[in-house]
């Protein structure tokens, strides 16, 4: 059933709106007063507001703009005489749905509600939606446990206003994460915008991240907006955070804590509404500790933190990507990959990670001429993994004891050398092996293998 709050000084228009909403099936709440109507607000949650321009003590407006805060999405019906239809329009303008003057007829203010009801309804349908649709095709590619959780955590941390910190080696898709983050937020329509860090001069960095007014160095023609600016109510990705020269970390840290700047050469104070996003390919800690990163940042940007984990720990992942790069960069064909090829790259170390990858099969879909890619289709980097475990498996030599040797002890060695050699990861193990991986799990079980 839809609560209807009315926050008007009139005690016998509130008794009169109350009895004629209540015909028409909706819970209806009342208060005379502007305060007290906000702490309604804030504790019976009301699906719908009809509110009084002109009341004493707190007028309407002030208490759209409160209300509006406590709840954003609150649809709100302004109630206003024929003379003030300027501060009606200026209501509109701040968040309210509608209004009605006075004097109305019941009957067309039960039109009003229904219809705002109405668009309020559609509107968290829309939302969620939406919501859904990013939450099916927003998501990082990755099938193995350690994505699966990158995924939830991304779900979670969407909606947040808080500090996000990515962390993970070049090319393990800590861009795409950010992205995805600012898709599933209720930001998602307004801007995201990235900047590198890494990739600009301190003098630079400056002008880029709070932007200059007309004169304020040598070539600064005209006003530049930076990128704090350009974010407004949306996303700013700090890519390759740690790289920040020390003394611009000092002013980001200031912009973050009173979320409001000066442009280079100005005087003016800027506030802004922004959400940060920030990611480094090194470990913040170190950066810490060797005296190149402020503690103090580090704790500011580390309120969520994410971290990538590389291709060679989710070997799993390596299959599902192969198949999106396939179809990304050759979409008009059935583009094939030989069993041989894909298993050079199941075992390949993959120092780049899935930027590599990316790259790895756009050459060879190049190289392949749009046919099957094969092993003579790969990077030599790439060919020579087979070879070293073929040459392996050659030469490997057992000490064959006169007295015999237990067959399960042997075993039992084998799976953890291969488990040592991935590094703790189970499929690439039971590859090492040729087992499946449950076969594996079932053999570690047997031998009372710690996994």
């Amino acid at each position: 059933m839809n609560k209807i709050l009315i926050i008007d000084d009139e005690e016998h228009l509130c008794w009169a709106l109350e009895k004629g909403l209540r015909q028409e099936g909706y819970q209806v709440i009342t208060s005379t007063r502007g305060k007290e109507g906000l702490e309604l607000i804030q504790h019976e949650t009301p699906s719908l507001v009809i509110l009084d321009l002109k009341m004493p003590e707190m007028d309407g407006l002030e208490v759209l703009v409160k209300a509006k805060d406590l709840m954003p999405k609150l649809p709100v019906i302004m109630i206003t005489a024929h003379g003030s239809i300027d501060t009606a329009i200026e209501a509109m303008k701040l968040g309210a749905i509608d209004y009605i003057a006075k004097p109305f007829d019941l009957d067309e203010l039960k039109i009003v509600v229904k219809q705002a009801l109405m668009v309020s309804r559609l509107r968290e349908e829309v939302v969620f939606l939406r919501s859904e649709l990013n939450k099916k095709h927003g998501r990082i590619l990755g099938n193995s446990p350690a994505m699966q959780e990158v995924n939830t955590l991304v779900e979670r941390v969407a909606d947040s206003n808080a500090t996000v910190l990515i962390t993970g080696e070049s090319g393990t898709g800590k861009e795409v994460t950010a992205l995805s983050i600012h898709n599933l937020s209720y930001r998602r329509e307004k801007p995201y915008v990235p900047i590198n860090c890494a990739a600009l001069p301190e003098s630079l960095l400056e002008s880029e991240l709070f932007g200059h007014e007309k004169g304020a160095f040598t070539g600064a023609v005209g006003r530049k907006l930076g990128r704090f600016e350009l974010a407004d109510q949306g996303t700013l990705f700090l890519d390759e955070v740690t790289e920040m020269p020390l003394s611009m970390q000092v002013k980001l840290l200031r912009v973050l804590q009173e979320r409001q700047f000066e442009r280079v050469g100005g005087t003016e104070s800027i506030k802004i509404d922004v959400r940060i996003i920030a990611a480094t390919n090194r470990d913040p800690m170190d950066c810490v500790k060797q005296g190149t990163f402020r503690e103090d940042l580090y704790y500011r940007l580390n309120v969520l933190p994410i971290h990538i984990p590389p291709l060679r720990q989710r070997s799993e992942d390596i299959s599902l990507l192969t198949m999106h790069f396939l179809q990304k960069f050759n979409p008009s064909h059935d583009q094939m990959i030989s069993p041989d090829a894909m298993g050079l790259l199941m075992n390949y170390e993959w120092p780049g990670n899935i930027r590599e990858l990316q790259n790895v099969i756009e050459r060879s879909i190049i190289l392949s001429q749009g046919r099957e890619i094969k092993v003579q289709h790969l990077p030599k980097e790439i060919q020579k993994v087979d070879n070293k475990k073929n040459g392996k498996a050659q030469g490997l030599i057992l000490n064959f004891p006169d007295k015999g040797i237990s067959f399960d002890e042997v075993e039992r060695e084998l799976i953890l050398k291969a488990l040592e050699k991935s590094k703790g990861n189970q499929t690439k193990a039971a590859q090492l092996l040729g087992l499946t991986r449950s076969a594996l799990l079932y053999r570690a079980q047997k031998y009372q293998v710690k996994l």
